[in-house]
């Protein structure tokens, strides 16, 4: 019913998905049907075993994902909401094979796992993921909530915007 509509989404070639926050950890939980997730981590607890809410320095990392699509290297505050972001691999998942796409970073711009840069302690400051060919990425930062200057930072429109011009690219070569 539900899992198999969910499974024909994720196996259509014209689909791609972005999971943010809670959206990131059902996307995590549908890992199993969705085509180059199996190495994803299960989403938990954040090892401060509290609620986070700030901004947070995030690196975005060389990956096929279509929403960073020219941002590698790109640093960038955006607001983190979440007490469980926590990229937990004893669970499931496989570190070695993980597609990474996002990193938080230290004040210096190294990947950290250290409190309170890193807002839920993941391995190497993990906070995004996505499929070998881009389609499907998750993330434990808000972008939306990096996208209007007047609240802080736009910073988030560039995700956005990458989504927008890999869309306008795949639609000018069909």
């Amino acid at each position: 019913a539900l899992a198999e509509q969910f499974a024909a989404f994720f196996n259509r070639n014209d689909t791609f998905a972005l999971g943010v926050c809670n959206g990131c950890q059902m996307m995590a939980a549908l890992a199993p049907i969705i085509p180059g997730a199996s190495a994803w981590p299960k989403f938990t607890r954040n090892k401060s075993e509290q609620f986070e809410a700030r901004l947070s320095m995030v690196e975005v990392l060389a990956s096929p994902s279509l929403f960073f699509t020219g941002m590698a290297g790109s640093r960038i505050p955006i607001a983190v909401a979440h007490g469980e972001g926590y990229a937990d691999f004893s669970q499931r998942g496989d570190p070695t094979a993980v597609a990474r796409a996002m990193r938080f970073t230290d004040n210096t711009g190294r990947a950290t796992e250290d409190y309170p840069a890193n807002p839920n302690g993941s391995p190497d400051g993990l906070a995004a993921v996505t499929t070998g060919d881009g389609r499907f990425t998750v993330l434990m930062p808000h972008p939306e909530r990096a996208s209007e200057a007047l609240l802080g930072s736009a910073d988030g429109m560039y995700v956005l915007r990458s989504l927008v011009e890999s869309m306008a690219r795949v639609e000018s070569a069909a």
